[in-house]
């Protein structure tokens, strides 16, 4: 089973308690990722958790379940305290501050991805 968990608001909400429900999932043969709508240079307090999960996923704002489909991975449960992000890119607001080469990155990529996607690796689908 894969398990997508968010950080904003979700992990970071009881870090204890999530680093407990990571550690049980792992150990019973279900992946666990982190999935966050930042961009990759917003995530540098992130790295703590690179070893606790099997993957850390940044979406650059674009919409969770989305992006993960691109990637080619099947998430079977979502936990995030904004649902609507699952399905939903962020408001426009949350633009705001994200330099100019960060979001011509991520519009690159997404195409990128499209063209090529990422295939998971045959042991983890």
């Amino acid at each position: 089973m894969l398990i997508a968990l968010d950080y904003d608001g979700t992990y970071t909400a009881d870090p204890s308690f999530w680093d407990r429900f990571i550690a049980a999932a792992r150990a019973s043969g279900h992946r666990v990722f982190i999935v966050t709508m930042r961009f990759p240079f917003e995530g540098s307090d992130l790295e703590r958790l690179r070893w606790k999960v099997d993957r850390i996923v940044f979406t650059s704002r674009e919409a969770k379940g989305r992006h993960l489909f691109r990637l080619g991975h099947d998430v079977d449960v979502w936990i995030d305290n904004h649902p609507s992000h699952i399905v939903q890119n962020a408001s426009a607001r949350s633009w705001k501050g994200v330099p100019r080469l960060a979001r011509w990155r991520a519009a690159a990529g997404r195409a990128f991805r499209f063209l090529w996607p990422e295939k998971p690796p045959r042991d983890a689908r």
